[in-house]
């Protein structure tokens, strides 16, 4: 991934790679091209490395997630060019769903339904396990979950945590 950080770097992008996986940062300002410009360039500049080097960028896994007002992000639509091909509503970032306002709604909404899910299934063998058997399950697949990245939950409104604390509750009762 060196010679990878080096390309990315000579175009003055900011990045972070985990794995296989290399996430691109950059700022816009609105009816300035300069940083659309620099990342259609690195794009073209990594393309060309890894086919050089017998690889292939997945474009499937491609995506580019604009973060701002919504006025902005529509306003800077019309100037993505080919890039437009990549924008998505909400991306997963190390298993937390990002969307374009920041919200983390789909985040929180997707692990209280995965959480909904493994409780109903955990009732369904309770009455054969011991209790602390019964905890265990529910650490493995409900808390550890919950917990994962909730450090992003601060500052957001209660209306948008609502679920999330409701199964908080609940599963104190269980």
């Amino acid at each position: 991934m060196l010679p990878l950080g080096n390309i990315i770097k000579k175009h003055n992008i900011d990045f972070h790679s985990y794995a296989d996986d290399t996430q691109l940062y950059i700022s816009v300002e609105p009816n300035k091209n300069t940083a659309l410009q620099s990342l259609t360039s690195c794009l073209s500049a990594v393309t060309h490395w890894m086919s050089n080097n017998f690889l292939k960028l997945n474009e499937s896994k491609t995506e580019l997630l604009l973060i701002g007002p919504k006025d902005k992000r529509e306003a800077l639509l019309h100037s993505l060019g080919n890039l437009n091909q990549y924008v998505r509503e909400q991306v997963t970032s190390l298993g937390v769903i990002l969307d374009s306002d920041l919200s983390l709604k789909p985040h929180i909404n997707k692990v209280t339904k995965t959480a909904y899910f493994h409780l109903r299934n955990i009732e369904k063998v309770r009455p054969f396990l011991t209790k602390p058997d019964a905890e265990k399950l529910v650490h493995a697949f409900i808390t550890s979950r919950l917990d994962y990245c909730n450090a992003l939950f601060t500052g957001l409104p209660k209306n948008q945590l609502k679920n999330y604390s409701l199964f908080k509750t609940r599963l104190q009762d269980y």
